[in-house]
């Protein structure tokens, strides 16, 4: 089958599939990336395209478009995460479509798991005391619950959420889990007790967001769920900034000194010098980092590679995304 690398951003396919990979999927055509205006040209040579391979940067095009410039396109490997932005017109044009979102949900867990952790022991907050007072540094740590016996609540349980849960099965913490497409039982498989958004924030230690970028989840955590949060709790986001209302989330760290957020993302992501957040001392910043980084990247590379070699193989792929399946993905 004829393939090609597709991408706005050609630096991209370089970071995610290394050199030996992209002379594997496309041949002679190795170092070359078409970009929409590419496709949409009407001397271009991608009528032929059969397999695209693409990751951050992939063009949205109409169906109109797809079946009029990508004739004969059957299958596209995307080596990224969500592809909500692009994937409809394509399922919708009768192509395939596959993601590396279970790769890319290995670092962010891992990052999540590190600092639920270091949450329960009061790292984040010590850290930036330890300097100054080290006294003043200890009793905070020590106002903090630990691990043992500790109560976690998780937001979404998709391929983040249930890693999540999973790689917090070896310690000694209860899991409560919100999803609306899970049921009692699926939440016990994933290790995790179903509770209300209420419940969570009412009783848990740590509270982590992994929900699905959804138009309607915009503001879903406001003053009514921050108000419930416990004295020394804390507030994870890696999931997406603009479910988070930065004012009562604000005024609710303003509320309890002991409180704590933990903001990997944000909307807008970078916040203004006059954003009520920026003024919490109990609000902590990281640069969009949970996901795949350097080296990380490669491993979704990896998995669209692997994808196509079995559906070449005749076997049965592991990361294809069904048109029904958008409703509830991230």
């Amino acid at each position: 089958m004829k393939a090609a690398f597709v991408c706005e951003n050609r630096d991209a396919i370089a970071a995610a599939y290394d050199e030996p990979t992209r002379r594997l999927l496309a041949g002679k055509d190795s170092d070359k990336v078409y970009s929409k205006e590419d496709i949409l040209c009407e001397r271009s040579d991608t009528s032929a395209l059969e397999v695209i391979f693409s990751t951050w940067g992939m063009p949205v095009l109409s169906e109109e478009e797809i079946r009029r410039h990508l004739p004969r396109l059957r299958l596209v490997f995307y080596a990224a995460g969500s592809v909500q932005d692009f994937a409809a017109p394509f399922l919708s044009s009768g192509v395939r479509v596959f993601s590396a979102y279970r790769a890319n949900a290995i670092p962010v867990a891992e990052f999540t798991v590190s600092q639920i952790l270091l949450a329960l022991k009061g790292v984040q907050r010590s850290t930036c005391l330890c300097k100054r007072d080290r006294q003043l540094a200890l009793a905070q740590t020590l106002s903090r619950p630990g691990v043992y016996g500790a109560k976690v609540g998780l937001f979404g349980l998709g391929a983040i959420g249930a890693l999540v849960a999973e790689r917090l099965k070896p310690f000694d913490i209860t899991v409560y889990g919100y999803d609306k497409f899970l049921s009692d039982a699926q939440m016990a498989a994933l290790g995790c007790e179903k509770r209300t958004p209420e419940e969570i924030f009412r009783t848990c230690d740590v509270i982590s967001n992994h929900l699905a970028n959804k138009p309607e989840l915009i503001g879903f955590f406001d003053r009514r769920l921050f108000s419930l949060m416990k004295p020394n709790a804390t507030f994870l986001n890696t999931g997406r900034g603009a479910q988070v209302n930065n004012e009562d989330l604000a005024a609710a760290l303003r509320e309890k000194q002991g409180r704590t957020a933990i903001l990997d993302v944000t909307e807008p992501e970078v916040l203004p010098e006059d954003s009520p957040l920026m003024d919490c001392g109990n609000l902590f910043l990281t640069p969009h980092i949970a996901g795949s980084l350097s080296r990380e990247i490669f491993r979704m590379g990896d998995y669209m590679k692997e994808e196509y070699e079995r559906i070449l193989s005749g076997e049965a792929p592991h990361y294809e995304v069904k048109k029904e399946q958008l409703a509830v993905m991230a």
